[in-house]
């Protein structure tokens, strides 16, 4: 407000270096700050000055220009549009050439927060040159310009496949992969992250990562101290594990499962989500693929979720993994419906509090449509609203004029007396279900 700006833009071609850097480091600050004030140094037409200078200057001037670019550019895509306009891309890929660490690391890191934004200007990263120098700054001995660079990596490899294959044709994956097992877990937050972002988008470039030997190596970082290395290597397995059966096999083979399994009993919240999703995503291809989840004990850990989390979206995620699960035949909702979660369910579908996501994560048609247990479907007679009493009387339609036993403890559970008090519509597929229930006895127990 007191018109800094217009005081500090000519201090940037001052005599004195350090003038010039703090100044610099000033409008860096302010920039940084809101994205107002970067508006401010946008019209300042103070980037081209910023710009022109980056090739000559020092080390420190350089680093604090690069701070200026990544403060302006991090708050939308519009400056950061501002910024690639101003040809300031060019000078950045150079400094990432530099002979010091410090200066690659800034520079690093404005090429990521510009790319981070979206597909255009990550692509306009790509043909600036960047990405065989990124790979390079990975392999580089600092650890501070390896976490950058990796990250970096991760925002231009996120948008599309075609600027996922970049990075892949720069040679990245392989230096990656190398790194999972680095003690610095802020380095293999990033390493993860960048190895998801390739993998998520295809099968080819799914089937790159997995090349590259990253099983059994990355289940141990399942295990690790750090919540978000944890969190990123489940995301990189659930990547993966999406595509396609065959996928989803190796990682069964490579003991995927129970890793997985062990780590969603042993955090909380949104940590546990990637790893819900893996055993969704594995259960959901094949029968067999499934009974490899029922047979590792994933069922408990997901009904633990469903109890234990209070976000809806990750009870969203564990009751549509439980679907998945149980989805494929009598046997795998039998494994579902034994450990006593369809109640859990039922009641989630018809709390008006529950997200829309939720409720109809929740609605139990998938199991219900294969379960042929009934203890654990009479329970839900009670509750259970139309449009899922339906899909429950059917099932016992089907079972009980073809099982005695069953018949007999029908009645003496009170099951047959909850059929007598729904209300069905005259004619309607459940009143035919109860009807052909009523149909096997006797009509004075009936009465």
């Amino acid at each position: 407000n007191s018109g800094v700006m217009s005081l500090l833009r000519p201090l940037l071609l001052d005599v004195v270096p350090t003038i010039r850097q703090t100044a610099a480091l000033a409008l860096g600050r302010l920039a940084n700050y809101n994205d107002d004030l970067a508006e401010a140094v946008v019209k300042g037409n103070i980037l081209p000055q910023l710009v022109c200078s980056l090739s000559e200057q020092n080390r420190f001037y350089k680093k604090a220009a690069a701070f200026v670019l990544r403060a302006v550019g991090k708050h939308s895509p519009q400056l950061a549009q501002a910024i690639v306009q101003c040809g300031a891309l060019e000078m950045l890929v150079i400094c990432l050439e530099d002979f010091d660490p410090g200066v690659k690391e800034a520079a690093s890191w404005a090429l990521g927060y510009i790319a981070r934004h979206n597909s255009e200007l990550s692509q306009a990263v790509v043909d600036a040159g960047a990405v065989p120098l990124l790979v390079l700054c990975i392999q580089e001995p600092e650890i501070a310009l390896k976490r950058i660079a990796a990250s970096t990596l991760s925002d231009i490899s996120k948008h599309s496949p075609e600027l996922a294959q970049t990075v892949v044709d720069a040679g990245a994956i392989a230096h990656l992969a190398q790194m999972i097992l680095n003690p610095d877990a802020k380095l293999k937050r990033q390493v993860l992250s960048a190895l998801s972002q390739i993998a998520k988008h295809s099968v080819d470039l799914a089937e790159l990562v997995v090349e590259a030997e990253i099983f059994p190596v990355v289940l141990t970082c399942l295990k690790d101290s750090d919540e978000y290395v944890k969190k990123n290597g489940a995301t990189l397995i659930r990547e993966i594990a999406k595509h396609t059966p065959e996928l989803s096999q190796l990682i069964v083979n490579a003991g995927g499962v129970a890793a997985v399994i062990d780590c969603i009993g042993s955090c909380g919240g949104t940590v546990r989500l990637p790893g819900i999703m893996v055993l969704g995503y594995i259960a959901a291809h094949s029968e067999n693929l499934s009974m490899a989840v029922i047979v590792s004990k994933g069922i408990p850990p997901l009904c633990a979720c469903l109890i234990e989390e209070h976000e809806d979206h990750i009870k969203a995620a564990a009751a549509w993994a439980l679907g998945q699960v149980g989805s494929h035949t009598p046997e795998h909702a039998r494994a579902v419906a034994e450990a006593n979660v369809l109640p859990t369910l039922l009641a989630m579908y018809m709390d008006t509090h529950s997200s829309e996501d939720l409720q109809m994560k929740a609605t139990l048609k998938n199991i219900l449509q294969k379960c042929t247990y009934l203890p654990a479907l009479e329970p839900l007679l009670h509750d259970a609203p139309p449009n899922i009493l339906k899909h429950i009387v059917g099932q016992f339609s089907k079972a009980l004029p073809h099982d005695s036993k069953a018949r007999r403890l029908f009645v003496t559970t009170g099951g047959l007396k909850k059929v007598q008090e729904i209300k069905a519509e005259p004619g309607s597929l459940l009143q035919e279900y109860i009807n052909i229930i009523n149909n096997c006895y006797p009509e004075e127990i009936v009465r």
